[in-house]
């Protein structure tokens, strides 16, 4: 009896690293392998040290409130600048900045000077340069990607490497934390920034075939919200990770809280929890990188959402270490699934020239939402605890994938046309009404 092939949509093992077969996507790779390590040892040791200079999960959630307002109020305007642009010296100027401001951490840290409004500030300072950073890293991706069909898997390592390094970095950052304090783990994230610096200078890209644009930044931002708010797929892929991140996503804030309050640990429990977390989302990684094509991705993010959100109820009952290990292991999976197919879709269907603007919407649904939850979370965690603050956005996420999957029909039909366009797809043959009487796979 043969054994079963690999489907197109599962794709198997040997598909899992074929975007690393372009020279570019792997300088990108390695170097922002390396530089993510850092800014999760720096997130940990952040966190550590607001909440062992105040003990309170208030001012926790206002140091993430202030690190990601600015991605609220900027990124829309990053995006347009995006489009237009060469994103290379974008992202150059804006890990420039993020190296300083790691360094200026370690300054304070180290000679003991540091009190929590220098916190506050630095945090709001590299928002302002994550704003310009992340919609300019997303859509960089095309461009060093030369083959369209291995975007997707490109997307997925992408998250693959972003997951691996909250595993990896964490656990460095619990141990460094406990030997040798916070203010080693500030310095090595800005020495780490030199890593992609160096990829992204050493990179061979062709000669940009942009088109000089002419309209004002405000028509600019008109045109982003029209195309992006007219289309049914993106505006439900938006709204659906936006609601998510709102209430599901500030879940990291409350984590010294239930590491060393609730679960009675340290710096290390705090470390592990979160690198529970990645390895949940590392498995979620590969497996969207082993796929070969993004047919069947709508399906999976109602699913995931579900997944991450149980997952967030049943951590938040927890006081046992063990079993709560476990339960970020199933939250990071959620998690990881229903953001990167939620990238993965838009980035498939936006056309080139509104990519920029589009991933600037996605930041700003992802990141710039989360420090409005950031602030309702630790304000929710000081009247009724974190325990019952987290219990409540796992319900709200369910409800959001309740949601969507009723809507998924809709989602199908409008990305279906794009698709064909694409040649993802083949078209519907003459006086076929359905997907399903040609067992083609809906195109979601």
């Amino acid at each position: 009896m043969r054994r079963k092939s690999w489907t197109p949509e599962n794709g198997g093992a040997k598909h899992i690293f074929r975007a690393l077969s372009h020279r570019n996507y792997r300088l990108f790779f390695g170097g922002q392998g390396v530089s993510l390590v850092g800014t999760w040892m720096q997130q940990i040791a952040m966190s550590w040290l607001v909440y062992r200079l105040t003990g309170s999960a208030l001012l926790l959630g206002v140091v993430g409130f202030a690190s990601q307002i600015p991605t609220f109020l900027l990124t829309t305007i990053a995006g347009v600048l995006v489009d237009r642009w060469e994103k290379r010296r974008i992202l150059v100027v804006t890990q420039t900045f993020a190296m300083l401001q790691a360094f200026a951490l370690a300054v304070l840290t180290l000679t003991e000077s540091v009190v929590v409004w220098q916190i506050v500030a630095l945090s709001a300072f590299l928002g302002c340069v994550n704003a310009f950073d992340a919609p300019a890293r997303q859509s960089f991706v095309v461009e060093i990607v030369q083959k369209r069909e291995n975007l997707g898997n490109a997307i997925a390592l992408n998250s693959f490497l972003f997951n691996g390094a909250r595993l990896v970095g964490p656990s460095i950052a619990g141990i460094v934390i406990a030997f040798v304090g916070e203010g080693i783990c500030f310095l090595l994230n800005g020495i780490s920034f030199a890593a992609v610096i160096v990829a992204l200078l050493a990179m061979r890209l062709p000669l940009s075939d942009r088109k000089e644009v002419h309209s004002d930044l405000v028509q600019g931002l008109k045109e982003g919200f029209r195309y992006s708010f007219g289309s049914v797929p993106i505006r439900m892929l938006l709204a659906s990770l936006a609601v998510v991140s709102l209430f599901g996503m500030p879940y990291a804030v409350l984590m010294p809280v239930f590491a060393k309050s609730i679960l009675h640990g340290d710096s290390h429990t705090l470390g592990f929890l979160m690198g529970a977390t990645g390895v949940g989302a590392l498995v979620g990684a590969m497996y969207l990188a082993s796929r070969k094509s993004v047919l069947g991705l709508g399906k999976l993010i109602p699913t995931a959402t579900t997944v991450f959100g149980i997952g967030l109820m049943a951590f938040s009952q927890s006081t046992y270490v063990p079993l709560s290990l476990l339960l970020m292991l199933i939250v990071g999976l959620g998690m990881m699934v229903q953001m990167a197919s939620t990238n993965t879709l838009l980035q498939t269907i936006v056309d080139d020239d509104k990519r920029g603007r589009v991933m600037s919407l996605y930041t700003m649904a992802f990141i710039g939402t989360a420090p409005f939850g950031s602030l309702i979370s630790g304000s929710l965690a000081e009247r009724i605890g974190a325990p019952s603050t987290l219990l409540i956005g796992g319900v709200i996420c369910v409800v959001v994938a309740a949601l969507f999957s009723r809507k998924l029909p809709v989602l199908q039909a409008s990305v279906r046309p794009v698709y064909e366009k694409k040649g993802i797809i083949a078209p519907l043959a003459s006086g076929v009404e359905s997907a399903s009487e040609l067992a083609v796979p809906p195109a979601d």
